[in-house]
């Protein structure tokens, strides 16, 4: 087995890389940047395309994997792992800045489209906050809590406490559904109400709920459930 010192310039990713920039780099030779040096039975490249593998060759399934996914394969350990996971991060959160360009959110579409990339990878539900100041800018996004596959719990004591922080004058409360169904669950409806309630003794107005999956997104606000 040769080592990638001894490929041709041209093959090697990181030669590559600086030669030919970034795009002309397949899926595997970018990963392989990031593993940084093989095995003695496996180089880089190799355990860069075992990798895809478990990630099915699709770059979104690959970004729901954990650190301990990842290091099933054998020849890649804690620390190759945890540097993918970081690199899929930084992609996951630039597509997500991407997505919020605006900034200034106009409609539950805005928002949908900024939350489906932040929460599209969970594999159990979270629910999140945006919180906003008077121009209806996000000044600040968070997730307050994580739940298991089928629902999760928010503190309005936690959110409340944090929008005072944020000095925040509205509120979009979010979470996911990784099943797929976007209908709301009367759990659901009961806690935005409760959230609501509390906001407003603070002159805070709860703007929306949105509950969105990868297939879409559903607006308590635009239903007029709010």
């Amino acid at each position: 087995m040769y080592s990638i010192k001894d490929w041709a310039k041209d093959d090697r990713p990181r030669e590559k890389l600086r030669m030919k920039g970034a795009q002309a780099l397949s899926d595997s030779e970018l990963l392989a940047i990031l593993i940084t040096n093989g095995t003695r039975q496996k180089t880089a490249l190799d355990l860069a395309k075992e990798v895809l593998q478990l990630g099915k060759n699709n770059l979104p399934q690959l970004g729901k994997l954990t650190v301990r996914d990842l290091m099933k394969v054998k020849g890649i350990g804690e620390a190759k792992a945890i540097s993918i996971v970081a690199a899929l991060e930084i992609g996951r959160r630039r597509e997500a800045t991407a997505s919020r360009q605006k900034e200034i959110i106009s409609s539950s579409a805005d928002v949908a489209a900024y939350l489906q990339t932040l929460l599209k990878d969970y594999q159990h539900e979270v629910f999140a906050v945006l919180f906003l100041n008077r121009s209806n800018k996000v000044n600040h996004f968070q997730i307050i809590s994580e739940g298991g596959i089928t629902g999760t719990v928010a503190d309005p004591r936690i959110i409340l406490k944090r929008a005072l922080e944020e000095n925040a004058v509205s509120l979009i409360l979010c979470h996911n559904h990784p099943s797929g169904s976007l209908k709301p669950s009367r759990a659901d409806e009961e806690l935005t109400q409760k959230i609501k309630e509390a906001a407003r003794f603070f002159d805070i107005k709860v703007l929306d709920h949105l509950i969105v999956s990868e297939d879409g997104y559903f607006s308590f606000a635009d239903e007029g459930i709010l």
